[in-house]
């Protein structure tokens, strides 16, 4: 008896140690992947190190790049500029240093004055086109240029203006550009003069090689499952599929849904909830999700959101799906609780959100987004004009989650690299 109840409590103090061991590991994944939210500029921590053995008379081909680490174990390439460029080659026996220094992409800041909700695409034709809402809330405009930091000084072009009255004649907000089967089209927000606050989205259409020239028709009311508040949709391709996410009101709160495209002007099905304003800072001002943006790392998809009033409540929260997993199903997505991109006092950047990705020259992903330089604002912030458009570049972290940095980070450190030659 007193046997049995020794193994009794052995096999239970192994199945206690089991769980437990299994919650721990369970808890340090959960932990682990976890996003990096930085409350601070990015700092080098080390530079990778270049050595190269060669015999004499041999060329030397130095790197292009260099891995850099950064704080929280973050690390990335970055292009390097070599003392001597020209093709290096050592007559003598002997130990040289070869001296350099990192090059970090700094764009102007802000980027575009007055442009809230900006969107930026890399086109296959190498130009970059720019987007985003006017500050009148009464036009949409384009600009097009090869490098991201010429959009700055790009010509803008007024493609579309609103409608005197009835639809499309109010609060034109938010709009994207999208290439889809060899078009050109472009999601929108508008309301109506006689009825302000009924937002509907919209969507263009332009056969044209060049979006700022041609001929843009309207499509007409992109028709969801309900009638209410909608706002903000975005259009991305998954597995041969297309779908269109956006933010929509029901019973008072802006929430986030998907669905398919039948055309790139109608959905297909149901339109499923796949967020909603639960947190408390998404709930400062407004109840809100909305301004939704897709981007893809490994084996995951994220869409990004902003949450709360358009003031410096404003900030990005994040959704995360398996790549392989059902997107029209809810149970898919989870959702960080915490802001991961919001109001920086230390570079004075406040209200950050609405953005969209792309890429830069070198294939690195960027962040475009608003932000205000001020924090105090007088009226409605809606109609406060000084949301600009900024850029910066995105890191990943080991789980191949986004790290966005603060608003305006800067990279702080030691640029110099030494690569070392032995010449035998």
């Amino acid at each position: 008896m007193q046997l049995k109840i020794k193994t009794l409590s052995q096999n239970n103090i192994l199945i206690g140690l089991a769980l437990l061991t299994m919650l721990l590991v369970f808890y340090s994944s959960a932990l682990a992947s976890d996003p990096v939210i930085m409350e601070e500029n990015f700092k080098i921590k080390d530079l990778e190190k270049i050595k190269l053995k060669v015999k004499v008379g041999e060329k030397i081909t130095l790197p292009s790049q260099l891995k850099v680490e950064l704080q929280q174990g973050i690390t990335a390439q970055f292009p390097v500029v070599w003392d001597e460029t020209a093709d290096l080659i050592y007559r003598e026996k002997g130990n040289y240093q070869i001296k350099g220094k990192l090059k970090i992409q700094n764009y102007p800041d802000p980027l575009i004055e007055q442009r809230a909700d900006p969107f930026i695409y890399k086109h296959q034709d190498g130009y970059y086109y720019f987007t985003a809402s006017y500050p009148e809330y009464d036009r949409i405009i384009l600009r097009r240029s090869k490098t991201i930091a010429g959009l700055k000084d790009a010509e803008e072009k007024v493609i579309w203006w609103k409608h005197q009255e009835k639809e499309m004649s109010k609060h034109i907000w938010a709009p994207e550009l999208h290439f889809i089967n060899g078009k050109w089209y472009i999601y929108f927000a508008a309301s109506r003069t006689d009825a302000i606050w009924a937002i509907r989205q919209y969507v263009l259409e332009n056969d044209s090689a060049n979006p700022l020239q041609g001929e843009w028709k309207e499509k007409g009311k992109l028709k969801m499952n309900f009638e209410e508040f909608t706002l903000d949709a975005t259009s991305f391709t998954h597995q041969n599929q297309r779908y269109l996410v956006w933010a929509q009101k029901k019973y008072g709160d802006s929430n986030l849904y998907i669905a398919k495209l039948k055309t790139p002007w109608q959905i297909e099905g149901k339109q499923r909830l796949i967020a909603e304003p639960i947190y408390s800072w998404e709930r400062k001002g407004f109840n809100v999700n909305e301004g939704a943006a897709v981007i893809k790392k490994g084996n995951k998809i994220f869409i990004t959101y902003s949450a709360s009033a358009t003031d410096a409540n404003y900030s990005v929260g994040l959704l995360t799906a398996d790549q392989d997993s059902n997107l029209l199903d809810p149970d898919s997505w989870s959702k960080y609780d915490k802001a991961i991109f919001k109001s920086s006092k230390l570079t004075e950047q406040f209200g950050p959100g609405h953005n969209s990705f792309t890429v830069d020259e070198n294939g690195n992903d960027i962040l475009v987004y608003h932000a205000r330089s001020y924090k105090k604002i007088n009226g409605d912030p809606l109609y406060d004009p000084n949301r600009h458009t900024r850029v910066q570049r995105i890191f990943w972290d080991q789980n191949n989650n986004p790290v966005f940095g603060i608003p305006g980070y800067k990279i702080e450190g030691d640029r110099g690299v030494v690569a070392e030659i032995t010449v035998e």
